[in-house]
């Protein structure tokens, strides 16, 4: 009998891992205030798909107590509006 890792729990520990990732980012770029951005322009930064980044972001609106969180238009693809918190 082999032993195999658990699919959700490696599943969960990857998008925190991601989510993370991304948060870090954001805290970085937004240190000296607002920041506007597409997920398509960051996604090789971050070393995940814009759609990932979009995805996470929404969670992140929600999670991160260190930045607001705004989705700011759309315009061929979604811009977001960060800003420490």
């Amino acid at each position: 009998m082999s032993a195999t890792a658990n699919p959700s729990t490696t599943a969960t520990t990857d998008d925190r891992s991601k989510e993370e990732r991304l948060k870090q980012y954001l805290l970085d770029r937004a240190e000296e205030g607002e920041m506007y951005f597409k997920g398509k322009f960051i996604a090789d930064d971050v070393d995940l798909s814009p759609k990932e980044i979009g995805a996470l972001m929404v969670k992140l609106r929600d999670s991160a107590t260190e930045l607001t969180v705004e989705k700011w238009s759309y315009t061929g693809a979604t811009t977001w509006r960060i800003e420490p918190a």
